[in-house]
């Protein structure tokens, strides 16, 4: 009798070049490039944010807020925006957001990464994307991140993860 299975890709790596010492800010954040989920038909992609220790004493807001975007059409462009013009997510880098303190973010919030010591390194737990969109993971998505931490994300020894999760027969 066949067994069905819950299974993991290998792991990997966003690049993440702008979200080095990436300053704190309630508009100003960061958008990985999208990941293509057409081919590999992923049901969920668990990601996970692994900061390095900063010497900074924590501000109000105390996280790192972790956003997705997704698309619908796997030849389109059209990626869900952060609400202000130049809030549309597709590629790495630079991503406006609205204050995040007084609007409504566009962007479905798949997690909140606490930072409340100074000088220890952070690695979140591991967060469902497909639960952002209602269950389903999009063919083509991808996160946002702002850093509402009061703190700058230091210069070198990040990492941001993602492993996709699918069913397999055994």
């Amino acid at each position: 009798m066949a067994v069905v299975l819950q299974a993991f890709q290998g792991i990997q790596t966003f690049t993440i070049t702008s979200l080095n010492s990436l300053a704190s800010s309630l508009t100003a954040g960061w958008g990985s490039a999208p990941v293509d989920n057409s081919a590999t038909l992923y049901l969920d992609a668990l990601v996970q944010l692994n900061l390095a220790a900063v010497a900074t004493a924590a501000g109000s807001l105390k996280g790192f807020y972790v956003y997705a975007y997704g698309l619908t059409d796997p030849a389109g462009t059209a990626y869900t925006t952060t609400g202000v013009a130049s809030g549309t997510p597709g590629t790495q880098g630079a991503l406006t957001f609205p204050d995040i303190t007084a609007n409504p973010i566009n962007l479905p919030l798949i997690g909140v990464v606490p930072y409340l010591t100074t000088s220890v390194a952070i690695n979140s737990a591991p967060m469902s994307v497909a639960k952002g969109f209602g269950g389903i993971l999009p063919q083509k998505w991808g996160i946002a991140i702002i850093n509402a931490s009061g703190v700058t994300i230091a210069a070198s020894g990040n990492s941001v993860q993602y492993t996709g999760v699918y069913q397999t027969v055994v």
